[in-house]
Order: C-alpha cells, then sequence, then structure tokens
C-alpha cells in the first residue's frame, strides 16, 4: 500500500487512487468539507451604496512567523504591524495552504487551496482559467496596483492579470528587490495616480529570505538573530507604506497584513521551509483592519486563503467565508499541504489540518498535538487522539497531486530558471517514483542541508562538486530518482560517458515506467559521438509531449547534423513560439534558412535578430542579400549600406552594393562598380568579372 497506512479512522489509498485524485484535484477539493468555498462569490455583499467602498491595502510578509511579529512576539519590536493590529481584528491562529511564496500567494489571491488551483510548487504558471482577485476588483472600478519583491511572483507566473500596474522590477542582476527598494516605488506610483478610484495596492516583501543580512541599524541591534533583523526592517518600511497609502486614498481605508508562510529556523529539523508543516512554516500573522471590522483578537483557526473573500467583501463582491464577520470564523476545517518533498523526492506527501485546538498532519502516519497547550508540537498525541472526525475526514480527502505535476515546466527559458535558483528555488527534472515505503519527510530533514546545498550546485553547473554531496543523498534514500538523474547528468555534462550511462540505467530500475528518464538519456547521447543513438529515445519523447522544449532543442541539433534543413528550421522556429530566441539563435537560424534556400524564412529571422541586438547586430551584409535576392531592392541598398568599411567581408558588400545600384538605376552605380573592383578580394574578383550587370 501507497502512502496511507490503514488505519480503522480513515480509509487508505492506493497508488492509482493518489493519481486519479490528483488528476481530479481542482474538483475534489470542493468535496473536502466545502473548504475551498467559490472562486466567484455572489454580488451581493455587506457594503450599500450609501457606503463608500474603501481602497484596500494587501502587504503580504513573505517567510514571516507568527512568533517573529506583533505585539506577542518575543526579542522584537515591530511598531508599524502593532499599530495596525491595535486598530484591526488579529488571528492569533491563522495557517498558510502551503509552505512556497508562489503557491500561498495564489492561495491569497484565488480562495483556493492548492488542490484546487492547482499551484503545490514555485515555477509553476496559474491557468488562465482560474480567476484572481485583481480581476474581480479592476471589473469592479478598483484601480489595481502591485509591487513584488522577488522573480518568484513575477507576471509571468499568473498573478498579475487584473492589475493595471504590475511592477516586478529588480535592480540590474539581482532577483528580488529590498524593502526600501519596493516601498520607495510603492509610494511614486500613489503620489502619481491621482484618480477618484478608490485603490487596491498589493505590497509584497520579501527580506526575511535566507540569508539574513539586515539593514543598519537592525543589523547591530539584532546581530545575534539576524532573522528578527530581516524583520524589523520591514516592519519600519511597512510603515512608511501605511501611512503613505492613508494620505493618498480617496475614502475610508482597509488594510490586510498577512505572512504567506513562516520560517524553520531550526524547528522540527527544518532550517527554511517547504518541507514539513509544522507550526514554524505554517502558523502565520494575519490582521485586518478597516470598515466593519471588529477589533481585537481571536483564537478560532483560520486559512489565509479567506483573504481573498475579505477583500471582496470590502469591495461590495459578496461576504461568503468573509473574516469581517466574527460569525464566519468557525465556518471550516482549516487545512494545508507540503507536497514538495513528494514531488520532487518521492517522500510522503504531507496534509495538515487544524480544528479548534487540535492539528493533525498526515504523511504516511497520524500526527497530531493540541497547538494551545503544545504551540511547539513536541508531544504527539498520535493516530488514538480524540480528534474531531471532520478533521480526520478533512485529512483523508484532501487530494494528492499526481507525481508528473513535479517536472519544472519546460516552458521556462534559462534566464528565469537562473532567477529563480539564485533565490534557492530549484525544481525537479523529472516526476518521482510512488514509492509503497516512501519515507517520511519529518524523518528526513538531516538529509536535507545535502540536498540544498547539491541542488544549488547542480544549477550553477558546479556538477564536480555537487557529484559527492548527490551520492551522500543516494546512499540514504537510494530510490530517490531526482538524486540520481541528476548525478547522472551531472556525470554526462563532465563526459564521464560510461558513469553516466550506467547512472541512467539505475535510474531506469528505479522508474521503469518513467516516462523522463529515457529523455535525459536520450539528451546525454545527443551531445555525445553516439548521438545517432538518441534519436528513437527523442522522437518517442516527441511524440508524447510535442512541446518539450530540451527535446526539441536536441531533436533540431540532430536533424541539423544529419543535413535535414527543413526539419531542423521547422524544429527552432517551434521553439521559439515556446520560449524567447535570443539574438544569436535567431542569427543562427537565419544562416540555416540561408543554407536551406529558404530566403523569407532567413530574413525574418535576421530582422528578429536585428530588433533584438539593436546596434549590436552585426549581420547587415546577409540581410543585404537576402534582400536582394528576393527583389527588395531598396531594403538591400539601406541593409548594405549600414555594413562597416571594417567588416571583413566589406568586398562582398561592395559588390552586392554594385548590384542594387545597377537594378535602382542610381546615377553612382559606375561610381559603385568601380569601387567594388578596386576594393575586390580573391572572392568578389571572379563574381565581379562574371557580372552581365556590369557590363554596359
Amino acid at each position: 500500500m501507497f502512502l496511507r497506512p490503514r488505519r480503522s479512522s480513515v480509509s487508505a489509498r492506493t497508488p492509482g487512487r493518489v493519481v486519479r485524485l490528483g488528476v481530479r484535484a481542482a474538483c475534489a477539493v470542493a468535496i473536502v468539507l466545502a473548504a475551498c468555498g467559490r472562486s466567484t462569490p455572489p454580488a451581493s455583499g455587506t457594503s450599500s451604496p450609501q457606503q463608500p467602498r474603501p481602497s484596500i491595502l494587501l502587504v503580504t510578509l513573505d517567510t514571516t512567523r507568527a512568533d517573529a511579529i506583533g505585539p506577542e512576539a518575543r526579542g522584537i519590536d515591530t511598531p508599524s504591524f502593532n499599530a495596525v493590529a491595535a486598530r484591526g481584528r488579529r488571528f492569533r491562529q491563522a495557517y498558510a495552504a502551503v509552505p512556497e511564496t508562489l503557491p500561498a500567494h495564489t492561495s491569497l489571491m484565488t480562495g483556493l487551496y492548492p488542490a484546487g488551483h492547482g499551484i503545490h510548487e514555485n515555477a509553476r504558471s496559474l491557468p488562465p482559467s482560474v480567476p484572481v482577485l485583481a480581476e474581480r476588483l479592476h471589473q469592479a472600478g478598483y484601480r489595481t496596483m502591485a509591487f513584488v519583491s522577488a522573480f518568484v511572483l513575477a507576471k509571468q507566473f499568473g498573478l498579475a492579470r487584473g492589475f493595471d500596474v504590475f511592477d516586478d522590477t529588480f535592480p540590474a542582476g539581482r532577483s528580488e528587490r529590498t524593502a526600501v527598494e519596493t516601498t520607495d516605488a510603492a509610494l511614486a506610483e500613489l503620489g502619481a495616480a491621482a484618480s477618484g478610484q478608490p485603490r487596491f495596492l498589493w505590497v509584497h516583501y520579501y527580506d526575511p529570505h535566507y540569508p539574513y543580512t539586515p539593514p543598519e541599524p537592525f543589523r547591530t541591534k539584532y546581530r545575534t538573530a539576524p532573522y528578527l533583523g530581516e524583520v524589523a526592517a520591514m516592519d519600519q518600511q511597512l510603515g512608511r507604506l501605511v501611512q503613505a497609502f492613508e494620505q493618498h486614498a480617496a475614502g475610508p481605508v482597509a488594510i490586510v497584513l498577512v505572512a504567506d508562510h513562516g520560517e524553520g529556523l531550526g524547528d522540527h529539523g527544518e532550517a527554511q521551509h517547504g518541507t514539513l508543516v509544522y507550526q514554524a512554516t505554517m502558523h502565520v500573522p494575519l490582521v485586518i483592519a478597516g470598515p466593519g471590522v471588529a477589533t481585537g483578537t481571536t483564537d478560532t483557526p483560520v486559512s489565509t486563503r479567506r483573504v481573498f473573500h475579505t477583500i471582496l467583501d470590502w469591495a461590495g463582491l459578496g461576504s461568503e467565508h468573509s473574516l469581517r464577520d466574527p460569525a464566519n470564523e468557525a465556518q471550516e476545517v482549516v487545512l494545508g499541504e507540503a507536497m514538495k518533498p513528494f514531488l520532487e523526492y518521492g517522500w510522503q506527501p504531507q496534509i495538515m489540518a487544524v480544528d479548534g485546538r487540535y492539528k493533525g498532519i498526515e504523511a504516511g502516519k497520524l500526527e497530531s498535538y493540541d497547538v494551545i497547550t503544545d504551540p511547539a508540537e513536541t508531544h504527539n498525541l498520535g493516530a488514538g487522539a480524540n480528534l474531531p472526525q471532520r478533521m480526520r475526514k478533512g485529512l483523508d480527502d484532501y487530494p494528492v497531486p499526481s507525481p508528473d505535476a513535479a517536472r519544472t515546466p519546460d516552458t521556462l527559458d534559462a534566464d528565469a530558471r537562473a532567477r529563480l535558483a539564485s533565490l534557492g528555488y530549484i525544481g525537479a527534472g523529472a516526476a518521482p517514483v510512488v514509492r509503497k515505503d516512501a519515507p517520511r519527510p519529518a524523518d528526513m530533514t538531516a538529509l536535507l542541508p545535502a540536498i540544498e546545498r547539491a541542488s544549488g550546485l547542480f544549477t550553477a553547473g558546479r556538477y564536480a562538486a555537487a557529484i559527492p554531496l548527490l551520492e551522500e543523498i543516494r546512499a540514504k534514500d537510494p530510490y530517490n530518482l531526482d538524486a540520481t538523474l541528476r548525478l547522472a547528468v551531472a556525470h554526462s555534462s563532465l563526459g564521464h560517458d560510461a558513469t553516466a550511462v550506467e547512472l541512467f540505467r539505475k535510474t531506469m530500475a528505479i522508474a521503469p515506467k518513467s516516462p523522463d528518464v529515457p529523455v535525459y538519456l536520450g539528451l546525454h547521447y545527443a551531445r555525445t559521438k553516439d548521438w545517432a543513438r538518441a534519436l528513437p529515445l527523442l522522437e518517442q519523447a516527441h511524440a508524447q509531449d510535442p512541446n518539450r522544449l530540451p527535446v526539441l532543442e536536441a531533436l533540431a541539433d540532430i536533424r541539423q547534423r544529419q543535413g535535414h534543413l527543413p526539419d531542423a528550421i521547422a524544429l527552432r522556429q517551434q521553439i521559439y513560439t515556446l520560449r524567447a530566441p535570443t539574438g544569436a539563435e535567431l542569427v543562427d537560424l537565419g544562416h540555416l534558412a540561408m543554407d536551406a534556400g529558404q530566403t523569407q524564412t532567413a530574413i525574418d529571422a535576421f530582422e528578429r535578430a536585428r530588433s533584438v541586438r539593436g546596434k549590436a547586430f552585426s549581420h547587415d551584409l546577409e540581410l543585404g542579400v537576402l534582400y536582394l535576392d528576393a527583389r527588395r531592392y531598396v531594403d538591400a541598398k539601406q541593409a548594405l549600406d549600414r555594413v562597416p568599411s571594417s567588416d571583413r567581408d566589406y568586398p562582398m558588400a561592395l559588390f552586392k552594393r554594385a548590384q542594387v545600384a545597377v537594378l535602382l538605376h542610381e546615377p553612382d552605380a559606375p561610381a559603385r562598380i568601380a569601387l567594388a573592383k578596386k576594393r575586390a578580394d580573391a572572392v568578389t574578383r571572379p563574381l565581379i568579372a562574371r557580372e552581365k550587370l556590369f557590363v554596359k
């Protein structure tokens, strides 16, 4: 049996059941005690025409533990957060939906758990079919603005829909920005955007992420606790932001302060976040303040996904599940998940449920805690605890995603992958092995430092340094497909072909039905002298998934080596519909099309390369020749006139320019012919001698 040991109170699942549930997750999540609610609440709400709709400020505090901010936090002073909390409602038992940035924010912006919106890890893209908060507010007449502080929330991942302004710009060479930089950008927009519309402003602060490097004076003040220093520095900017928002807003103001997830800081063996679902990473701060909000605190557990419903309520778009009404607080069992270890390493999937004072964690076996008397979760009550039946049902019914969701999307270009890697987000290369006796993530925390270090080195291309760590991981977790596959790729990249092939065969033994492993073996062969052996493997992969970029790229190279230029060109054109080509790639495509006699394709490629490269473009001679072949003589003239005299092929440019001058009946054509003859070289001299256009 896979994943779930049979218990008398909770039904077990077979591997097939797990996969089927994952495929149907978007529908099945609605069955989980109606926990997801509706993505499009009814239009009626608590606001009335006589009550002006408030401008709404949503501030998401990345990686901020519940015990690291607020009036009850120890060892830190957060006056800006405390000031908002004092005039609002603070939820002392708020829980993230997932301990990773993109899926957690997706739950905030959709009102759905990850099983409902389908984003379980970073580096995924939210489908356009899933409505997001800003779309609803924009349609309702709000001016919508967002300022995010890390590339993991960039436009391409799907949360920018509905925003009039979505600022995901970062300083040169960086993939994140500080709270100061983000606040400065937001304040500039607030000052410039004069409008009578109510505003919705989302500001995301990223600072408490590892490594913890707070600015002064917080670096000195919190020198023994730099994580808290980051939170304190962020809180200072929060104060600037709130003050400016209230000054510029027209009419009443509503504010939501919420963390996407927390940080392990060593609790339960987790240094950072994303792997476990204990309080350190799932218990988060949440404050709402504004019209219709009763001030004070509440200990009723709530999911941060209900921020979505609360903001819609303020906008007059429906009050269902809104946290403005205390009567709504106890509507549901709060659920959460951490699927990264399952999707990347094949470990047990983890599901969390909180009901009242009790919290259950299902990951191969049931853990349970009284988080009121035991907030550090040091005393496991086990499966025999007197847990509420609806909580047990929530754990059992929550859909586990299909392992196929694991693979990092092939549509991410190299720059996006590098940016995500610089933030520590490195996804799996293949779907994991569905194991009967998969290890529990909580039992594997000692291996996490090696996994994180190996992943970082591997992604940076430091394969020799990554190999010993990958071998250590395999020794302790021999069925870890991701580690074995990375080890094979590392040896392949270093030219250790025999070792690489042996390891690829081991991956096939681990995952004999995997559609991904043959792809990697094919990609290995494609870069060696045995490239012909890659062809059947890659063709099969292409038939299964026609848009898998690495396969398309390898096939294009092989077709070019075979001399099948039309096929190579068609494959490269398909590649560039899936991702943006570089200038160099467009130049290569242009040359390939010239060799194949595809004049218009070559022109299109060189023209795109020129638009990409600008002044650095140095292939005007090729463009001129192609325009001449297409009888676009004026375009040929302009392109050839751009060829500098320092170009090593300048004699050819003079020869072609003389031809164009004759064809356009330019008065200086004789002079151009004479210049071409004077500057002729060994290549152009016989061409000039045979050119009939030059004969009077």
